[in-house]
This record gives C-alpha cells, sequence and structure tokens, in this order.
C-alpha cells in the first residue's frame, strides 16, 4: 500500500471520480439531500485538488482510497475520504486518517474536523472509534431538520 499526494501530472480523475461514487453509493438511497459527491466530474475533482491536499492510496496500480484536505482556522477538514467497497475494512481509512494528522501537525493545526451525514450512524461509530467526537449538528439549506453532524479530534495531546 502506497499512499501519495496528488502532483500536477495526475491523470486518473475518471478513476478517482469512480472511486469515490462507488465508495458513497451506499447512501444514496438512505440521506437527504442527496451526497455532494453525485455534483463531482472528473473536472471538479481536479480543481479541488488544486485548492486542496488531496491524497491517493494505491495498491500496485490501483487506486483504492482517497481524501482531501482543506486547512482552515484551527483544523484541517477532512472531505471526500472515500475506500474502495472491495478493499474496504482493511486499514485504510485509518491509514488516511494518519496523513491527516501528519499533515496538521506540519500546519501546526490542532485538530481535524469532518461532517457526517445524521442518518449514516455506522459512520458516527467509526470515526469516535478513530479519535472523533460529535461537535455541532446542521442543517443544508432548505431543511429546517439535523441532516449533518460535525466531528473533531483534538491532536494537541497527542505526539
Amino acid at each position: 500500500m502506497n499512499i501519495s499526494r496528488l502532483e500536477a501530472g495526475f491523470d486518473r480523475w475518471d478513476e478517482l471520480l469512480a472511486l469515490i461514487l462507488s465508495s458513497f453509493s451506499y447512501m444514496n438511497e438512505r440521506i437527504e439531500p442527496p451526497s455532494s459527491a453525485l455534483l463531482l466530474t472528473s473536472g471538479s475533482l481536479a480543481a479541488k485538488a488544486e485548492t486542496e491536499m488531496a491524497f491517493v492510496a494505491l495498491e500496485g496500480e490501483t487506486l483504492v482510497g482517497c481524501v482531501f484536505l482543506r486547512p482552515e482556522w484551527g483544523s484541517v477538514y477532512i472531505g471526500k475520504l472515500a475506500i474502495a467497497p472491495d478493499a474496504q475494512s482493511r486499514g485504510i481509512g485509518r491509514q488516511l486518517l494518519s496523513v491527516a494528522e501528519e499533515t496538521a501537525r506540519s500546519l501546526a493545526l490542532p485538530a481535524l474536523r469532518l461532517e457526517t451525514r445524521i442518518e449514516l450512524v455506522e459512520n458516527h461509530a467509526v470515526f469516535a472509534r478513530w479519535g472523533f467526537s460529535k461537535t455541532a449538528e446542521n442543517a443544508h439549506p432548505g431543511f429546517s431538520r439535523t441532516t449533518s453532524i460535525e466531528m473533531r479530534k483534538s491532536l494537541s495531546a497527542q505526539g
């Protein structure tokens, strides 16, 4: 397994988009509003990688995971953490999270932050096991009910 930051010469945007869409497909019938992943294109992913730090996990030449990181005030935001369905439960997500932690520390940012949909309680449990705590509930525009939660992991007390 090799995790590397996407560099300017990366040209596998269609494959990366397919990885994200397949990874997020289980939530298509479960969440409202639909995932923003459904709005992604190869071009928008390339543009996202220009403004955020993107990392991919490779097994040989096969893309098996990715994460997009965005430094913000007080934390690094974790977005589009995706693991290929046939590569899940093998620790790839945890390895990508370690890259996020290293990135935050290198930027002197004390925490990681992410958002997950309210319906995806299994994701809440995984992130809690990884050291995240719920910090807020949010509603997408046009919704009066909670549609997502924010979770944060403090890095200040860790090595």
